[in-house]
C-alpha cells in the first residue's frame, strides 16, 4: 500500500476528530488489549523464533509489561484527560487558565528488533491514549514477530486510524520522506541521528529511545554476592540485547575476584554448565551481530565464557578482565552476552572513566554508603538507573524513561507516555467585565513608574 496514500487517509479522519473522544481511546485501548490476548500464543511462538525466547522471559519482557501498561491507562486516562486548571497571576484579573492535552496527529512509531513486540505497543499505547493515528513501522529483523503484529492490528483497527508498514532500509526512507505531526523512534543513535534529521525538514518534534554504554559500578562496601546475581540477570535477559543492560563493570579492586567468583557461579546457577545447548537462552538475532560481538573477543583476557556456536547463533555468557580503557568493546555498545570489568581503586577514577564516554542510558551502582550515592548521582549525568539492582526502573510506571544526551531525548511509561504523544495547549480566558487601561499604550513615565512599583 502506498505510504503517502495511507497518511492521507489517516489525515482525513484525524480531521472527524472522532480519535479525540476519551470513550473512543478508551475502547481502543481495551480492543488492543483484546487482540494482544487472542494473539498471545502467536505472539510467544513469533518470540521464540526470531530470539529464542522462552515463553517466561518473553511473557515477562514483552506481554507482561503491555497488559500492565494498558491496565494502567484505563484507570488513569480519564484523569489525564480532563481540562488541568492552573492559576492565574493577579496581574490578569479578572482571567482563569487551564491546559488542554491534544493530540499532535498522525505518529510514527519506529520500533527495533530485541523486543519487537513490546517497543512497538507501548509507544502505541500512548499514541491511541492520546488520540493520535499511527502508523507503526517495525523491525526487518524480527520477522515472525513483525508478522505477527501486522495480521493483529490490521484485523483489529482499520487503515485510516492504525497500520503496520513493513519492509527495510528502502520503505524506511520512504517513511522518512513523509511529513508526520510526532516521530518515535526506538533504536541506535546512529539512525537516531538519520531520523532526527529527516524530522528537521518539517520541524517534527520526536522522541528518540536510543543505547550507550551503561556501567556497572560496584563499591567494596556493598552487598558483593546480591550485586553478581542482579547484575548477571540484567545483562543476560534476551542475551545481552537490553538497552539498558549493564555493558560493563566498574569494580573496587579489594572486592574484584569476590565479585567475578559470584558474577560466574550465577551464570551457572541461571543457565547451567552447558548454556550453548540450553534451549532456555536465548540467541543473537542474526548472523551480522553474532560476528560483531565475536570480534569483541579476539585477543582479549577472557575469565569465563567466550565459546559460541554459529549454527545456533548462540555466544556463551562472557566475562573479560579489562584493562585497555581505548579497545573497541569500550568505544561502542556491545548489546550482547559479553561483559567487561575494569577495576579501580578510587571513585574519582571510576567516575572519569565514565564521563569519558557519551551520557550513559542507564547507570547502575551498587553501594551501601549513602555518600557514595549522593555523589554518583550529583556528579554522573545519565538518563536513568538503579541502586542496587539492574533494569527495573524500566518497569516502573511513575518513572519516566528516557536518555540523556546521545542516549537520547525525551521519555515515555506510565503518563509520561501519555505527554509524549499529547500537546499541552494554553489557555488564559479573561473576563469582559473590567478592562484596565494601564496596559495599553500611550507607555510614558507614570506607566513606568507603576509597572516598577507593581514588578518588584
Amino acid at each position: 500500500m502506498d505510504i503517502a496514500y495511507v497518511l492521507k487517509l489517516q489525515n482525513d479522519y484525524f480531521e472527524t476528530h472522532e480519535t479525540k473522544s476519551l470513550n473512543f481511546r478508551m475502547n481502543q485501548l481495551k480492543l488492543l488489549k483484546k487482540a494482544i490476548q487472542e494473539y498471545e500464543t502467536e505472539i510467544l511462538l513469533a518470540l521464540k523464533m526470531d530470539l529464542n525466547k522462552s515463553k517466561s522471559e518473553a511473557f515477562l519482557t514483552e506481554i507482561g509489561l503491555i497488559y500492565d501498561e494498558i491496565n494502567y491507562f484505563l484507570k488513569k486516562l480519564p484523569k489525564w484527560s480532563k481540562v488541568k486548571k492552573v492559576r492565574t497571576p493577579f496581574v490578569h484579573f479578572i482571567a482563569k487558565s487551564y491546559i488542554v492535552s491534544e493530540p499532535f496527529g498522525q505518529a510514527l512509531i519506529m520500533a527495533p528488533w530485541n523486543y519487537p513486540f513490546q517497543l512497538a505497543i507501548s509507544p502505541l499505547i500512548g499514541a491511541i491514549a492520546g488520540g493520535n493515528t499511527v502508523i507503526i513501522k517495525p523491525s526487518e529483523y524480527a520477522p515472525h514477530t513483525t508478522d505477527v503484529i501486522d495480521k493483529m492490528i490490521s484485523e483489529t483497527f482499520d487503515v485510516k486510524y492504525i497500520k503496520v508498514i513493513q519492509g527495510g532500509l528502502e520503505i524506511n526512507k520512504q517513511i522518512l520522506e513523509q511529513k508526520f505531526d510526532y516521530i518515535f523512534f526506538t533504536g541506535s543513535a546512529s539512525v537516531g541521528k538519520i531520523v532526527m534529521q529527516a524530522a528537521a525538514k518539517n520541524l517534527t518534534p520526536v522522541t528518540l529511545e536510543l543505547g550507550g554504554k551503561s556501567p556497572a559500578i560496584v563499591t567494596k562496601d556493598a552487598n558483593i554476592k546480591l550485586a553478581a546475581k542482579r547484575i548477571i540477570y540484567g545483562k543476560l535477559i534476551n542475551t545481552g540485547q537490553t538497552c539498558v543492560a549493564p555493558d560493563y563493570i566498574l569494580v573496587d579492586q579489594a572486592v574484584k575476584y569476590q565479585l567475578v567468583t559470584h558474577l560466574v557461579n550465577f551464570i551457572k546457577k541461571f543457565y547451567g554448565d552447558d548454556i550453548l545447548n540450553n534451549d532456555l537462552y536465548p540467541r543473537i538475532i542474526n548472523e551480522k551481530h553474532f560476528e560483531r560481538i565475536l570480534k569483541y573477543l579476539d585477543q582479549k583476557e577472557i575469565i569465563y565464557g567466550g565459546k559460541s556456536n554459529q549454527e545456533t547463533l548462540k555466544i556463551e555468557p562472557t566475562l573479560i578482565d579489562q584493562r585497555k580503557l581505548d579497545d573497541s568493546i569500550m568505544q561502542e555498545e556491545i548489546f550482547g552476552p559479553v561483559l567487561p570489568i575494569i577495576e579501580y581503586t578510587d571513585l574519582k577514577e571510576a567516575i572519569k572513566i565514565i564521563k569519558e564516554r557519551q551520557k550513559p542510558l542507564a547507570l547502575y551502582l551498587f553501594t551501601d554508603n549513602k555518600q557514595i550515592e549522593k555523589t554518583i548521582i550529583n556528579n554522573v549525568s545519565f538518563g536513568g538507573g538503579c541502586i542496587n539492582d539492574t533494569i527495573v526502573h524500566l518497569a516502573t510506571k511513575n518513572l519516566p524513561f528516557g536518555g540523556a544526551g546521545e542516549s537520547g531525548m525525551g521519555a515515555y511509561h506510565g503518563k509520561a507516555t501519555y505527554d509524549t504523544f499529547t500537546h499541552k495547549k494554553s489557555i488564559l480566558k479573561k473576563s469582559n467585565l473590567v478592562d484596565f487601561e494601564l496596559r495599553y499604550p500611550p507607555f510614558g513615565d507614570r506607566k513606568y513608574k507603576v509597572f516598577k512599583k507593581f514588578f518588584k
